[in-house]
Order: structure tokens, then sequence, then C-alpha cells
């Protein structure tokens, strides 16, 4: 099952409306909507705020790991299957090629699992700074990714 349908599950269970979800969310019922029809994904606070007006535990709308993972997804070059130990190597490359803090920022948020918020506070940055630097980052990563896909050393594996 999908997160947009874990979501609207739990909201069913707990016989709550998506327009009451939204109110309490302070978020717009379109936008609840969006994340039930799965054309948006809440951030993992989101999920954390979503299940505690819900009355359930956030992994069972879905784990923080998953969350991660589907952030990072997006960073892979398109039909690559990268064996993990590649791809984990490369990442490794990759940071310690980047700016000190940009790659602190990238690994607190993919490794220590740090909400963009904790990350903000650490760095006395805004979350969305935060987001922002993590999301250029993961475009500086899948640009590096595919030039390495491209290029003899991991093209037999991608």
């Amino acid at each position: 099952m999908d997160i947009g349908k874990r979501i609207a599950a739990a909201r069913t269970a707990a016989c709550v409306t998506q327009q009451e979800l939204a109110d309490k969310l302070f978020v717009s019922r379109d936008l609840v909507s969006k994340w039930e029809q799965g054309r948006r994904r809440p951030d993992h606070g989101m999920i954390e705020r979503i299940a505690e007006v819900l009355n359930v535990k956030p992994d069972s709308i879905i784990s923080k790991s998953e969350c991660m993972f589907h952030e990072l997804k997006t960073c892979l070059p398109k039909g690559a299957d990268i064996p993990i130990e590649t791809l984990s190597a490369l990442i490794s490359r990759f940071l310690r090629e980047r700016p000190q803090k940009e790659a602190d920022i990238f690994i607190r948020r993919y490794y220590l699992l740090n909400t963009p918020a904790e990350i903000a506070i650490r760095y006395g940055m805004g979350a969305n700074q935060v987001r922002s630097r993590l999301s250029k980052t993961a475009k500086k990563l899948g640009e590096f990714l595919e030039a390495e896909c491209e290029g003899n050393i991991v093209k037999e594996e991608c």
C-alpha cells in the first residue's frame, strides 16, 4: 500500500474528514487530497504530525528510513541498477568532494535521519534554507551519478 492510501485509511479509521485533517494541520484540503491521491508527498515531519492528529504511529504511514530512501531514489539515473556497494562508494566519493557544510547537512539528513528543522537549528539556518540546500545537493548527486554511469567506471553496473 502506498503512502497516500495509508494516510486515507488512517484518516477514515479515525473518522476524520479531509477538511478536518487539513484544519488540524494548517494546510489546505486540496493538499490532503493530493497526498491521498499520491500526487504530492509529505515529508517525514508532516507525517509525524498527521500520525499525531490521527492517533496512529508514524511508522504505520511510512517509516522514516523509507521516507529518506524515497527522497534519495530521485537522484538515481533513470533505469540504473547500481549495486548497493557501488552506490555507497560513489556517494561517499561525491560527499568527499563537496564543501564540508554541504556534506554535513546531507549526512545529517540521509544518514542520521535528522529533519530539516533539526538541521536548521544546528546550523543557524531556516528549515526552508536547509531544504533548498538539500535539493541542490541531491541534484548535484544525480548529475554525478549520471556521469559515472556514462563513464567506464561503473557502466556495466548501471
